[in-house]
């Protein structure tokens, strides 16, 4: 297996040496594992001192994503006679379900209409010479009650009128008379 630990001991400056050994052993079980990624599958999949109470302290560790993308970008990525330019683009994750966090319907080009799903921000630095994208902050991209309100009533205002199914079934009960 990879040895992930040497690449990522350039994030001890911004995280202690508990997290990214917890991180170390995360990112193998996540790499190797197959199906569901949920809390338990990773502490199945860990090797010793990766169990479920472990992951679960991971996952509640406040870690600051930006600056240890930075860290490790400029550490391993950065070849100082490129060029890079900064872009932003969201994504848009299509899911099934109700209870997940940030879950609402977002525009997706593929579809070419809202989907349910999750939408996520995208800050990366892209090489010109490499023609690679490399990640230096991502955001959820959550809706509040005020916005959703408003698009409810965007969309309310766009439809037409609903009718009930009574007026329906009459209408389709009248016979159609053609007058000569």
């Amino acid at each position: 297996m990879l040895a992930i630990l040497p690449l990522l001991l350039c994030l001890h400056p911004e995280v202690t040496m508990t997290t990214i050994r917890q991180f170390n052993r995360i990112a193998l079980a996540m790499l190797a594992m197959t199906g569901r990624v949920t809390m338990l599958g990773i502490s199945r999949w860990t090797a010793d001192g990766g169990s479920y109470r472990t992951v679960q302290r991971f996952f509640t560790t406040v870690i600051p994503w930006a600056s240890l993308f930075w860290l490790f970008f400029r550490t391993h990525l950065f070849h100082q006679d490129d060029v890079y330019l900064l872009a932003g683009d969201e994504t848009v994750v299509t899911k099934a379900g109700k209870h997940t966090y940030g879950l609402d319907r977002f525009f997706a080009s593929l579809y070419d209409k809202r989907v349910p799903a999750l939408a996520f921000f995208t800050l990366s630095l892209i090489s010109t010479t490499q023609r690679r994208s490399f990640p230096i902050a991502v955001k959820q991209i959550v809706r509040t009650a005020e916005e959703k309100a408003a698009m409810q009533a965007k969309a309310a205002a766009k439809a037409p009128p609903n009718v009930n199914r009574a007026d329906r079934k009459a209408a389709a009960a009248k016979p159609n008379r053609v007058s000569s």
